[in-house]
Protein backbone atom coordinates (compact mmCIF):
# COMPACT_ATOMS: atom_id res chain seq x y z
CA UNK A 1 0.00 0.00 0.00
CA UNK A 2 1.44 3.64 -1.06
CA UNK A 3 0.17 6.04 1.83
CA UNK A 4 0.11 9.81 0.76
CA UNK A 5 2.51 12.36 2.69
CA UNK A 6 1.11 12.93 5.93
CA UNK A 7 2.31 13.67 9.46
CA UNK A 8 6.34 13.96 10.31
CA UNK A 9 8.36 11.64 12.54
CA UNK A 10 11.63 11.63 13.88
CA UNK A 11 14.46 8.67 13.74
CA UNK A 12 13.98 7.88 17.54
CA UNK A 13 9.93 7.95 17.45
CA UNK A 14 10.18 5.53 14.22
CA UNK A 15 12.53 3.51 16.27
CA UNK A 16 10.36 2.89 19.17
CA UNK A 17 7.06 2.05 16.79
CA UNK A 18 9.50 -0.60 15.69
CA UNK A 19 10.05 -2.31 18.76
CA UNK A 20 6.32 -1.78 19.79
CA UNK A 21 5.32 -3.34 16.45
CA UNK A 22 7.14 -6.83 18.02
CA UNK A 23 4.80 -6.59 20.86
CA UNK A 24 1.98 -6.97 18.71
CA UNK A 25 2.84 -9.32 16.43
CA UNK A 26 4.95 -8.11 14.13
CA UNK A 27 8.55 -8.74 13.93
CA UNK A 28 11.45 -6.63 12.35
CA UNK A 29 12.07 -9.49 9.66
CA UNK A 30 8.41 -9.05 9.23
CA UNK A 31 8.92 -4.66 8.57
CA UNK A 32 12.12 -5.37 6.55
CA UNK A 33 10.07 -7.93 4.41
CA UNK A 34 7.11 -5.70 3.78
CA UNK A 35 9.85 -2.18 3.09
CA UNK A 36 11.31 -3.91 0.49
CA UNK A 37 7.84 -5.56 -1.18
CA UNK A 38 6.88 -1.74 -0.74
CA UNK A 39 9.81 -0.43 -2.64
CA UNK A 40 8.74 -2.82 -5.62
CA UNK A 41 5.05 -1.74 -5.38
CA UNK A 42 6.42 2.14 -5.70
CA UNK A 43 8.42 1.39 -8.37
CA UNK A 44 6.17 -0.58 -10.43
CA UNK A 45 3.61 2.06 -10.39
CA UNK A 46 6.24 4.72 -10.89
CA UNK A 47 7.87 2.73 -13.91
CA UNK A 48 4.62 0.61 -16.29
CA UNK A 49 7.66 -0.97 -18.49
CA UNK A 50 9.89 -1.90 -15.43
CA UNK A 51 10.61 -5.68 -17.16
CA UNK A 52 12.66 -3.76 -19.43
CA UNK A 53 14.53 -1.60 -16.37
CA UNK A 54 18.29 -2.92 -15.53
CA UNK A 55 18.78 -2.11 -11.74
CA UNK A 56 21.45 -1.83 -9.86
CA UNK A 57 20.66 -1.89 -6.26
CA UNK A 58 23.36 -0.38 -3.89
CA UNK A 59 23.65 -1.92 0.31
CA UNK A 60 25.71 -1.27 3.24
CA UNK A 61 25.62 -3.76 6.11
CA UNK A 62 22.75 -2.00 8.36
CA UNK A 63 19.37 -2.55 8.09
CA UNK A 64 18.61 0.07 4.85
CA UNK A 65 20.85 -2.65 3.24
CA UNK A 66 18.51 -5.42 4.47
CA UNK A 67 15.56 -3.36 2.60
CA UNK A 68 17.57 -3.44 -0.56
CA UNK A 69 18.55 -7.27 0.03
CA UNK A 70 14.03 -7.97 0.17
CA UNK A 71 13.83 -5.43 -2.89
CA UNK A 72 16.09 -6.99 -5.40
CA UNK A 73 14.34 -10.67 -4.68
CA UNK A 74 11.22 -9.20 -5.16
CA UNK A 75 12.23 -6.49 -8.12
CA UNK A 76 14.45 -9.62 -9.37
CA UNK A 77 11.23 -11.42 -10.88
CA UNK A 78 10.47 -8.64 -13.75
CA UNK A 79 13.66 -6.79 -13.93
CA UNK A 80 17.37 -7.35 -14.65
CA UNK A 81 18.99 -6.95 -10.99
CA UNK A 82 21.80 -6.23 -9.66
CA UNK A 83 23.40 -5.79 -6.28
CA UNK A 84 26.61 -4.17 -5.17
CA UNK A 85 27.06 -5.06 -1.57
CA UNK A 86 30.00 -2.65 -0.02
CA UNK A 87 29.71 -3.52 3.63
CA UNK A 88 30.76 -5.94 5.83
CA UNK A 89 28.98 -9.45 5.77
CA UNK A 90 29.91 -10.10 9.37
CA UNK A 91 28.40 -7.02 10.42
CA UNK A 92 25.37 -7.54 9.04
CA UNK A 93 22.57 -8.13 12.03
CA UNK A 94 19.93 -10.67 12.29
CA UNK A 95 17.31 -9.11 9.62
CA UNK A 96 19.82 -7.80 7.14
CA UNK A 97 21.65 -11.69 7.08
CA UNK A 98 18.63 -13.36 7.38
CA UNK A 99 17.90 -11.41 3.36
CA UNK A 100 21.33 -11.60 2.60
CA UNK A 101 21.26 -15.21 3.01
CA UNK A 102 18.43 -14.85 0.67
CA UNK A 103 19.75 -13.63 -2.68
CA UNK A 104 23.37 -14.45 -2.30
CA UNK A 105 22.57 -17.71 -4.12
CA UNK A 106 19.72 -16.68 -6.53
CA UNK A 107 20.05 -17.04 -9.74
CA UNK A 108 18.25 -13.89 -11.21
CA UNK A 109 20.64 -11.52 -9.14
CA UNK A 110 23.86 -10.71 -9.97
CA UNK A 111 25.62 -10.27 -6.76
CA UNK A 112 28.80 -7.78 -6.91
CA UNK A 113 31.09 -6.72 -4.48
CA UNK A 114 33.88 -4.13 -5.79
CA UNK A 115 32.61 -0.64 -7.51
CA UNK A 116 36.09 -0.05 -9.04
CA UNK A 117 35.42 -1.39 -12.58
CA UNK A 118 31.91 -1.00 -12.63
CA UNK A 119 29.98 0.97 -15.66
CA UNK A 120 26.85 3.22 -13.35
CA UNK A 121 25.86 4.30 -16.69
CA UNK A 122 24.87 1.23 -17.68
CA UNK A 123 21.73 0.81 -15.64
CA UNK A 124 18.16 2.62 -16.01
CA UNK A 125 17.66 2.63 -12.63
CA UNK A 126 20.17 2.78 -9.03
CA UNK A 127 18.69 1.89 -5.94
CA UNK A 128 20.49 4.02 -2.62
CA UNK A 129 20.24 1.25 0.05
CA UNK A 130 23.23 2.05 2.20
CA UNK A 131 23.14 4.24 5.07
CA UNK A 132 18.86 5.50 5.67
CA UNK A 133 18.54 6.83 8.98
CA UNK A 134 22.03 5.64 9.76
CA UNK A 135 23.63 8.57 8.55
CA UNK A 136 26.30 10.39 11.12
CA UNK A 137 28.41 12.95 10.02
CA UNK A 138 30.84 12.82 7.33
CA UNK A 139 30.75 9.68 4.75
CA UNK A 140 33.35 7.15 4.72
CA UNK A 141 35.09 5.09 2.10
CA UNK A 142 33.65 3.15 0.30
CA UNK A 143 30.40 4.99 0.85
CA UNK A 144 31.73 8.57 -0.14
CA UNK A 145 32.92 6.98 -3.36
CA UNK A 146 29.74 4.96 -4.29
CA UNK A 147 27.51 8.24 -3.77
CA UNK A 148 29.67 10.17 -5.94
CA UNK A 149 29.74 7.49 -9.01
CA UNK A 150 25.67 7.56 -8.32
CA UNK A 151 25.60 11.14 -8.61
CA UNK A 152 27.44 11.01 -11.61
CA UNK A 153 25.07 8.51 -13.38
CA UNK A 154 22.14 8.72 -16.32
CA UNK A 155 20.46 6.28 -13.76
CA UNK A 156 17.32 7.06 -12.40
CA UNK A 157 17.82 7.39 -8.61
CA UNK A 158 15.69 6.37 -5.91
CA UNK A 159 16.68 6.38 -1.96
CA UNK A 160 15.04 3.84 0.53
CA UNK A 161 13.88 5.51 3.48
CA UNK A 162 16.63 8.68 3.70
CA UNK A 163 19.56 9.41 0.65
CA UNK A 164 22.56 8.59 2.02
CA UNK A 165 24.53 11.69 3.54
CA UNK A 166 21.35 13.40 4.59
CA UNK A 167 20.94 14.19 8.37
CA UNK A 168 17.17 12.22 8.69
CA UNK A 169 16.07 14.92 11.51
CA UNK A 170 17.59 17.59 10.57
CA UNK A 171 18.00 17.30 6.36
CA UNK A 172 21.44 18.94 6.47
CA UNK A 173 24.00 17.18 4.63
CA UNK A 174 27.34 17.51 6.22
CA UNK A 175 29.37 16.00 3.08
CA UNK A 176 27.73 14.97 0.50
CA UNK A 177 24.23 12.96 -0.58
CA UNK A 178 22.59 10.94 -2.81
CA UNK A 179 20.81 13.54 -5.09
CA UNK A 180 17.66 11.59 -5.49
CA UNK A 181 14.79 11.57 -8.32
CA UNK A 182 12.86 9.59 -5.85
CA UNK A 183 12.66 8.80 -2.22
CA UNK A 184 10.61 5.77 -0.78
CA UNK A 185 10.31 6.69 3.13
CA UNK A 186 8.31 4.33 5.18
CA UNK A 187 5.23 4.55 7.65
CA UNK A 188 5.79 8.84 7.69
CA UNK A 189 7.89 11.12 6.33
CA UNK A 190 11.01 11.64 8.66
CA UNK A 191 11.53 15.37 9.65
CA UNK A 192 14.78 15.52 7.51
CA UNK A 193 12.74 15.09 4.37
CA UNK A 194 10.88 18.23 5.13
CA UNK A 195 12.25 19.98 1.87
CA UNK A 196 12.22 17.00 -0.26
CA UNK A 197 8.67 15.88 0.52
CA UNK A 198 7.39 16.64 -3.19
CA UNK A 199 9.68 13.41 -4.61
CA UNK A 200 9.07 11.13 -1.47
CA UNK A 201 6.35 8.49 -1.61
CA UNK A 202 5.67 6.69 2.02
CA UNK A 203 4.96 2.97 1.89
CA UNK A 204 2.89 0.92 4.56
CA UNK A 205 5.53 -1.40 5.97
CA UNK A 206 2.76 -3.18 8.15
CA UNK A 207 3.07 -1.41 11.51
CA UNK A 208 0.23 -2.19 13.53
CA UNK A 209 -2.41 0.67 14.82
CA UNK A 210 -1.81 -0.45 18.58
CA UNK A 211 1.97 0.16 18.50
CA UNK A 212 1.04 3.93 17.34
Amino acid sequence: MILNVGKMITTKQMKKLEDKSEHFGVSKKQLMENAGKGINNVLKKKFKDLKRKKILIVCYHGNNGGDGFVAARYLSNKSTVEVLFIGNERKLKDEASFNFNRIINNHKILFTYGSEDLDFNKYNIIIDAMLGTGTKGKLKEPISSVVDKINKSKAYKVAVDIPTGLNPDTGKIIDKAVKADLIITFHDLKTGLRKLKNKTVIADIGIPEEAK
